[in-house]
């Protein structure tokens, strides 16, 4: 058989086709996001375990005041005699059970109403899209500190609820015009002619596209709520009794450490603090560029193709030669 020279170009590698479990476990593949996992799981276990390894009783004082790192205090020690390391311990859990809580309640609020509205469209689309903008011009941290001016104990619950009911809408918007883009696509169109239901449609055809925009969505919402969440205890709005990374700076720059020199006070909070943002960032770009094939690197390293003008990039199979031009094949000959 004849090979024309317009369909013929050549490959560095035939292509192989790639399994299924690793397809899934291509976004672990890349630097960034297995750096930012690893971080995230080592401060997850110190929220688990951080309250029965502290050396010290976090609230316990003692008479070894303003001491420096030694080997006995390993982070120092405050004005009262407080083990900072202990406080960092305990101040952990506190501080990533309202960034996971938030970004949870957040991005279950966002699903279902940005979903919805892209999906459905007409009157519910009208209703639900006026929802997320009420809400989109909502201020956090604002409301928070009202709430807290009338509530007694604001516990990092409350906080983590009116964190999330006031950044669900961004998320919203997004997924709507991503759903807006995919429900009229040829697969949704023909689950909807075979008789699906709605929401089997929705489930199993919409939403699995969705899933990297969504995990995207739920990082940057866990970002902003810790990041309000030691900004509230910062300036004193929340409870202060309770302890968190937060709590530990308010502390310092009300008892003056960094005049007093007592560097060790505030600078382990501000590490951890910069640590733990720094993994959830990672984390984010290894989700942008799993989604993304221009951005990918590592996560996702396409074979390279060697391009010729005039030629079509087809796969060649081992063993096959592809035809120059001029050159007449055994067939032709005969």
């Amino acid at each position: 058989m004849a090979v024309t020279a317009t369909d013929v170009a050549v490959l560095d590698d035939p292509p192989v086709p790639a399994a299924a479990g690793r397809a899934r476990l291509r976004f672990l593949r890349g630097g960034k996001a297995r750096t930012g996992l690893l971080i995230l799981v080592f401060f997850l276990i110190f929220a688990v375990i951080g309250p029965w390894i502290a050396p010290y009783d976090p609230d316990a004082m003692s008479d070894q005041l303003l001491q420096p790192p030694s080997s006995e205090h390993w982070f120092g020690t405050t004005h009262t005699g407080q083990d900072v390391l202990s406080q960092i311990l305990v101040g952990t859990r506190g501080v990533l059970v309202v960034g996971l809580l938030a970004g949870f309640l957040a991005t279950v609020l966002s699903v279902l109403i940005g979903v919805t509205s892209g999906f459905l469209g007409g009157a519910a689309d009208e209703v639900l899209s006026m929802l997320s903008n009420i809400f989109l011009v909502i201020p956090g941290l604002p409301l928070i500190i009202i709430i807290a001016s009338f509530v007694e104990d604001t516990g990092d619950l409350l906080i983590a609820a009116v964190i999330a009911l006031t950044s669900w809408a961004w998320g919203s918007r997004v997924l709507r015009a991503q759903t807006l883009s995919l429900r009229r696509r040829d697969y949704v169109e023909a689950a909807r002619a075979t008789g699906e239901s709605t929401w089997r449609i929705i489930l199993f055809e919409i939403m699995p596209n969705l899933t990297a925009v969504i995990a995207s969505g739920f990082v940057g919402t866990v970002i902003f709520a810790i990041l309000s969440e030691i900004t509230l205890a910062f300036i004193g709005v929340a409870d202060i009794s309770h302890w968190n990374w937060g709590t530990v700076l308010f502390w310092a720059q009300s008892n003056q450490a960094l005049a007093q020199g007592a560097w060790w006070w505030f600078v382990p909070a501000g590490l951890c603090i910069a640590l733990l943002g720094t993994a959830l960032a990672l984390i984010n770009f290894g989700i942008d560029e799993f989604v993304n094939p221009r951005l990918r690197t590592a996560t996702g390293a396409s074979r390279k193709v060697k391009m010729r003008v005039g030629f079509t990039p087809v796969a060649r199979r081992t063993g096959t030669h592809a035809a120059r031009p001029g050159t007449r094949t055994k067939e032709q000959s005969e």
